[in-house]
């Protein structure tokens, strides 16, 4: 049905208002700047979010250090905060207070999440900044990767609803117009609505 109301907005006959031509070239302008803009978009910002993650994953492996740590006991309760960027939300995960010796050598010790329990004396991987403070895994080139090409298809679907968002404002404004004229003309046919030398 939308096809055939498509195709007959080309097609000439005394009906088609002009209207109706340009709703018809609007839909075309509309899928032909979807087609180039979107694509566009998507690859321009996946290539610059690909570039910032790879670097962020550059900074990353070399700020970030995985050391040996040793369980002292487990721990039941809230964060105290001093786990930031660890998992201890996760489910599967366990608190445990542990010693670790960081990159500069200093000893550190501290709450940390662990996805099993550790026993007492047990020795664990602990991710930790140059500081020797705990911190998240390092993000890996594929993440990266993976983020980069989802923020690119994003954008460029942000950019084609965008496009279609404008061509829909478009029409409704044309179709407002048309109903305008349609009441001025209905309002001029009243006054000479049954006469019988109105033509009518």
């Amino acid at each position: 049905m939308r096809s055939t109301a498509f195709v007959w907005r080309w097609r000439r006959n005394p009906l088609r208002r002009r209207t109706d031509v340009i709703e018809a070239w609007a839909g075309v302008v509309a899928v032909v700047l979807m087609l180039l803009v979107g694509p566009a978009v998507g690859w321009i910002t996946g290539s610059l979010a690909h570039e910032a993650l790879q670097e962020a994953v550059q900074v990353q492996h070399r700020h970030r250090h995985l050391v040996s740590a040793t369980a002292v006991r487990s721990v039941s309760g809230g964060s105290d905060g001093t786990d930031h960027e660890s998992s201890a939300g996760r489910e599967g995960y366990r608190r445990v207070l542990a010693h670790w010796r960081g990159r500069d050598g200093r000893q550190h010790s501290g709450l940390v999440a662990v996805r099993q329990a550790a026993r007492p004396g047990e020795r664990f991987p602990l991710w930790t900044d140059d500081r020797g403070e705990v911190a998240g895994r390092p993000m890996d080139g594929a993440t990266a990767g993976v983020h980069a090409a989802l923020a690119g298809l994003g954008s460029a679907a942000a950019a084609a609803g965008l496009l279609e968002g404008v061509r829909r404002l478009f029409v409704w404004r044309l179709v407002q117009r048309r109903f305008a004229r349609w009441d001025r003309a209905w309002h001029r046919a009243g006054h000479t609505w049954g006469r019988a030398d109105a033509g009518s």
